[in-house]
């Protein structure tokens, strides 16, 4: 007569295996997830004679977004921009001023610098993309609005605004969902990038610090 009942062995074999499939399910559904990397080239401009502080609010510095899928049939994102945002504006700001100065806390009372003329701090306000949806066409957009403020080392308000970028996938033959999104975060980034650089000095408050700061010898080029 044979004997149906599993070993223990056997059992605890069965429970191993079965955790093992549940979560190898759970990884499968998973969001997908991008770390957005690429290369920001420097501006091509006459540098303004300043010192720059910059200081980068841990949640700009560490920035990512999550869109959770809205139906079975979709997939949800987590898509890092951090790491890339800090390289393309210190790469920005580097080719923009005569010096940069990353620092180490946020503009405030005690924090007086004489050697920085005043501190920018940039934050993503709002980020939105779109894409294909139930096509194989891999192009995909972003939008990011940012707000700038720049201070005095005190923490003094010099001048506050807004501004847009906009990315899209420069080509539909990518290999991957992933590399698409990854473009066209890059490509936001460096429309970032340019607008600010041509934008900067344009920002009404930013033009009057700048021609009180640098004198009217420098007005005619700003």
């Amino acid at each position: 007569m044979s004997d149906s009942t599993t070993s223990a062995p056997d059992f605890n074999r069965l429970q191993w295996l079965a955790g093992a499939l549940l979560l190898g399910l759970l990884a499968g559904c998973g969001p997908s997830k991008v770390v957005v990397k690429g290369e920001f080239p420097a501006p091509t401009m006459e540098k303004l004679p300043l010192t720059i502080g910059v200081w980068y609010e841990a949640d700009f510095a560490n920035h990512e977004f999550f869109d959770e899928a809205k139906s079975k049939a979709d997939s949800s994102w987590l898509v890092k921009t951090g790491a890339a945002q800090v390289q393309m504006w210190d790469t920005l700001l580097a080719g923009m001023f005569a010096r940069v100065v990353p620092l180490e806390g946020r503009p405030g009372p005690g924090q007086a610098n004489p050697a920085v003329d005043a501190v920018l701090i940039p934050e993503v306000a709002e980020l939105q993309y779109a894409i294909p949806a139930h096509t194989n066409v891999k192009v995909y957009e972003i939008w990011i609005r940012y707000h700038f403020k720049l201070e005095t080392t005190g923490g003094n308000p010099i001048a506050d605004w807004t501004m847009p970028s906009y990315g899209k996938t420069p080509t539909a033959f990518l290999q991957s969902d992933q590399a698409a999104v990854n473009q066209a975060a890059v490509m936001a980034l460096r429309d970032a990038g340019a607008n600010f650089a041509a934008g900067f000095s344009r920002v009404p408050a930013v033009r009057a610090w700048l021609q009180g700061r640098l004198g009217t010898n420098e007005e005619a080029s700003l």
